[in-house]
């Protein structure tokens, strides 16, 4: 299989920066159905430019590239050890060339690997069958919507719907918890993958699982298929929408698989997948390594529907965006008065220096002084895809992570620096929320997935700190212009994503009272 590595590289590129046929018509339906003259109108026009460009221009739709997972099937006979050293030289290759970010991280020392390889990193199941090929399948399923996954035990008693019992009804109210406890952290709208039963392991393998399927094929189990459509139907119906902006649009896809269980535990487990829904596969002749067919259809030629607005964005925002709200413009650094003066909805235009920051950078800042003047400053969460050459350091992702993570230090922060502005997607818990109040700031929601988009609105790597903590941890100093974002927590006191969060729990509850009598 002396080319195998080869078609393991070019898998990679393709899973990572163009988006399959079948999620590309997923998200289409999605804007056919939400009004384009609002937070998630504007959300998905701009994740349908991201698609767009991210294929183009052959880099990452999203610069969290997440765990490269694969699924691989042999024939007997077959070398796996020898596919499993060429799967790693094809990762290291696409890391090296900006496709993959480097996102192995010893978990002892925090140390990052640099070439997406360590202790079970990139995860390969070896699996033998009796055809006479290679089934070989990728997904890219990034930190974001990881963290969003989430087990339960039945019985249980689930927030806003009650008892769970060990039957279908029950299944149905974990199912429907899982998108609702996701809320926009997770880049909705997302796909979710279900696994029911098994061991607490198998259970989530058999969820992962489920993404693998196509998003219109149609589950041969006629209960799980009946349970699908309830959950594709009612999901929705929770008006989290785009990024937990509000809205029509929350899931794009249920896929439910069963396995047996031990009578003793009954487990339901959950896979969310964010809309940048990364997988792909490829058929591979096993005695030369090469492709012989793609097995997801390609995105190339399919369109998320009419073209999308040119970058920069302020100039596509329909008056009415975000429920009438203005555009602010501000170049940093920005006064207090700039800030107090913003509302949640205002879509606020950004031009000058910006600073990334995520988990190892708001630990080191709460004991120490930054490297820079924060006063006036914004910090965007962000670990971008750097590549470096003769000129210096160029972005080719760049993003918003989820901004949760940071709860148990950035009002501190705030308060310490003078931060004005806070970027990143799925907001922030209420110490960040009191810190805006008192000390004069906002938070701004990025379009979570759009690393392309946001890629083009960065202008300059004008410095980086911390390299040490490896290129997504480190703190890049970016001159950005143009960049757009919505605001969503203010520093009068008001957050969308509590209100958003209290309307769906609302409505939640309904079900319960109309549904599950």
């Amino acid at each position: 299989m002396q080319n195998f590595e080869e078609s393991i590289y070019n898998l990679i590129v393709e899973t990572s920066t163009n988006l399959p046929g079948d999620v590309r018509r997923a998200v289409a339906k999605g804007r056919a159905l939400e009004d384009r003259a609002t937070r998630s109108g504007l959300a998905l026009t701009t994740i349908a430019q991201n698609i767009g460009m991210a294929e183009l221009q052959v880099s990452p739709i999203c610069q969290d590239t997440g765990m490269p997972t694969f699924i691989i099937h042999t024939p007997v006979g077959v070398n796996q050890i020898e596919m499993k050293k060429d799967i790693h030289s094809a990762i290291i290759r696409a890391t090296k060339n900006g496709k993959l970010r480097p996102n192995s991280v010893d978990s002892l020392t925090g140390e990052n690997s640099g070439d997406n390889l360590g202790a079970g990193t990139p995860v390969i199941h070896f699996e033998q069958w009796e055809e006479e090929n290679v089934d070989v399948r990728l997904i890219l399923k990034g930190g974001g919507c990881e963290n969003k996954n989430i087990q339960y035990s039945l019985p249980a008693e689930l927030e806003g719907l009650g008892k769970a019992g060990r039957d279908l009804e029950g299944i149905r109210k974990c199912i429907l918890h899982a998108v609702y406890q996701a809320q926009g952290q997770g880049c909705s709208a997302g796909f979710i993958g279900v696994g029911i039963g098994g061991d607490r392991t198998t259970g989530y393998e058999l969820a992962k699982k489920q993404l693998f399927r196509k998003v219109e094929d149609v589950n041969p189990v006629e209960d799980l298929r009946k349970l699908e459509d309830y959950i594709m139907e009612n999901a929705n119906k929770l008006g989290i929408g785009t990024m937990g902006f509000g809205g029509e649009v929350t899931l794009l896809g249920c896929k439910i698989g069963v396995m047996n269980r031990l009578p003793a535990s009954f487990f339901v487990s959950v896979a969310y997948n964010c809309w940048a829904f990364r997988r792909q596969g490829i058929l591979v002749e096993p005695t030369t390594g090469n492709i012989k067919e793609w097995l997801y259809e390609s995105g190339t030629g399919i369109s998320v529907d009419e073209p999308a607005p040119a970058v920069p964005v302020p100039d596509a925002v329909p008056a009415n965006a975000a429920g009438g709200s203005r555009e602010v413009r501000l170049t940093t650094p920005i006064s207090e008065e700039e800030i107090r003066s913003l509302r949640v909805g205002d879509v606020v235009i950004l031009s000058g220096e910006m600073h990334t920051g995520r988990d190892a950078l708001h630990k080191y800042l709460m004991d120490h002084d930054a490297p820079v003047d924060l006063n006036g400053a914004v910090i965007y969460h962000c670990g971008p895809v750097m590549l470096k050459d003769d000129e210096g350091w160029h972005v080719k992702a760049a993003g918003p992570t989820t901004s949760i993570r940071e709860e148990p230090y950035q009002g501190e922060i705030i308060k310490k620096f003078g931060i004005r502005a806070v970027i990143g997607k799925g907001g922030m818990g209420p110490k960040t929320l009191q810190a805006l109040q008192e000390h004069g700031g906002v938070y701004l929601n990025a379009i979570g997935g759009a690393a392309q988009y946001y890629a083009e609105c960065i202008k300059k790597v004008n410095a980086v700190d911390f390299m040490e903590f490896g290129i997504p941890e480190a703190m890049w100093h970016l001159q950005v212009e143009e960049f757009a974002a919505i605001v969503t927590m203010d520093a009068q006191g008001n957050s969308l994503h509590a209100d958003v969060e209290k309307d769906s729990a609302a409505k939640l509850a309904q079900f319960r009272e109309a549904v599950f009598k």
